[in-house]
């Protein structure tokens, strides 16, 4: 996510919060990652954000609703709805393939918005929980991943889905190991991307609260523990390292 801002909204600064504690959210109940969502935008919030971006699928299925009730007064933006918008515009076919965490994927979301929009739209889903450590491990394309990837994917290259929402914030790391699986015939969204298209749209025809972000290149990036291989992540997605501050919550 950080990346789609910084490429399509250069110059605004990012207050970024990575849970790194309690991940992955994919396999936590509902209950638990409101209240890891809560405590982490009272945090932004007190940093000084003025817009929440909720970049976890999970956190934005299970939690976006109850967050803008808690914090009406604040702008919050989650990222299904911008790669629904991006599937539907995409598909051919009427076949729409979504993967993502168990939580993700259980939590229905991705497709109930989908067959609001287009109701005879065919929606597939799988579950991938093994892609996350995989990615956090740093094995992009490894031959264990590609294996792994290939057997996630073989039910929906079935169904011959002809677009493949990428459910997870950690998923566009591999996608080119998911395309090469899928076939040049399947276009793969990375909803991140259109968020932050979305979002930078948003601004152009909202002066009032384009004005009322800060634009700076002095980003803040805070976690919530420190992974062993975070500076990798970060070479490896920003393509330089970066030294995040360490916040615990009690």
């Amino acid at each position: 996510m950080v990346k789609e801002f910084l490429r399509y909204l250069p110059d605004y600064q990012i207050i970024y919060f990575g849970d790194s504690a309690r991940l992955p959210y994919g396999t936590k109940s509902p209950r638990f990652i409101r209240q890891c969502s809560k405590e982490i935008v009272k945090f932004l919030l007190k940093k000084g954000a003025k817009v929440i971006v909720i970049a976890c699928h999970t956190a934005s299925a299970l939690a976006a609703d109850f967050l803008r009730r808690e914090f009406k007064d604040t702008p919050i933006f989650e990222i299904i709805t911008p790669g629904v918008s991006g599937a539907i515009q995409s598909t051919k076919n009427k076949t729409i393939g979504i993967i993502g965490t168990p939580g993700t994927v259980n939590s229905g979301v991705h497709r109930r918005a989908l067959l609001k929009k287009v109701a005879d739209l065919n929606v597939y889903t799988e579950s991938c929980p093994l892609l996350v450590p995989l990615i956090e491990e740093g094995w992009f394309e490894r031959k264990e991943t590609r294996l792994i990837v290939k057997n996630y994917l073989a039910p929906l290259k079935k169904k011959k889905i002809d677009t493949l929402i990428l459910a997870c914030t950690h998923y566009p790391l591999l996608k080119k190991v998911i395309s090469f699986a899928m076939g040049k015939r399947v276009r793969i969204i990375n909803p991140a991307k259109d968020l932050a298209l979305s979002f930078r749209s948003l601004l152009r025809q909202n002066e009032k609260l384009a004005n009322s972000l800060k634009k700076s290149k002095q980003h803040q990036f805070f976690l919530s523990d420190d992974p062993y291989n975070f500076r990798l992540m970060s070479r490896f997605c920003l393509g330089k390292e970066i030294n995040p501050k360490i916040v615990r919550f009690n």
